[in-house]
């Protein structure tokens, strides 16, 4: 880019930064994500006026003891608005068994619960359940099924149990994929020798 473009579009930033509309609106957009997540939002209301009171030494005393008493009893810090899964959280059911090659939505709903999620892709449908270990394992464990009826488990709950061969079992080592990455570069060439 050259530089007359780069110029053009900084101030085009700082012009559109500037609009009261554009914050306004930035503002809204914020107000409505925090009411879809379900979080409180922080209003911005302004202080309200500050008063000049008379300076006596009954009013000096009552802000010293009041200042006092917030000192001896701070107050206890508020609970994290969202909670941010950034670990595995263990996994606790009653709702265990053994599914079976051919089995319908409906029997493993019976056997395991309703799932944490479910996704449909034409045929296909994939029921996803909890498994405990959802960030070291890097999945929860999914039932494939297809055309209602189950094909293939990836399990890792002890809990969660498949009587057919899965396609990852617990045991299988993750390989590279042969062939999956063939880009080479050549290193640039040497410049010129200086005359």
């Amino acid at each position: 880019m050259r530089r007359s473009t780069l110029a053009i579009c900084a101030l085009l930033t700082v012009a559109t930064f500037g609009c009261d509309q554009v914050n306004a609106a930035k503002d809204k957009l914020k107000l409505a994500w925090d009411k879809i997540r379900g979080r409180q939002t922080a209003t911005h209301t302004p202080p309200p006026p500050i008063r000049p009171a008379p300076d006596t030494a009954a009013v000096r005393q009552a802000a010293q003891q009041q200042q006092q008493q917030t000192a001896h009893h701070p107050r206890a810090p508020s609970a994290p608005q969202g909670t941010v899964v950034n670990r595995d959280v263990p996994y606790i059911s009653d709702d265990t068994g053994t599914i079976a090659p051919a089995m319908s939505e409906r029997e493993i709903y019976d056997l395991w619960g309703a799932p944490a999620a479910v996704r449909r892709a034409g045929e296909y449908t994939y029921l996803f359940f909890k498994n405990g270990c959802e960030y070291t394992c890097g999945t929860m464990d999914v039932v494939t099924l297809k055309d209602g009826k189950v094909v293939d488990a990836i399990l890792r709950w002890d809990g969660h149990r498949y009587s057919g061969e899965s396609s990852s079992p617990p045991g299988r080592v993750p390989v590279a994929n042969p062939g999956g990455d063939t880009l080479q570069m050549r290193p640039p060439p040497a410049p010129p020798p200086a005359p």
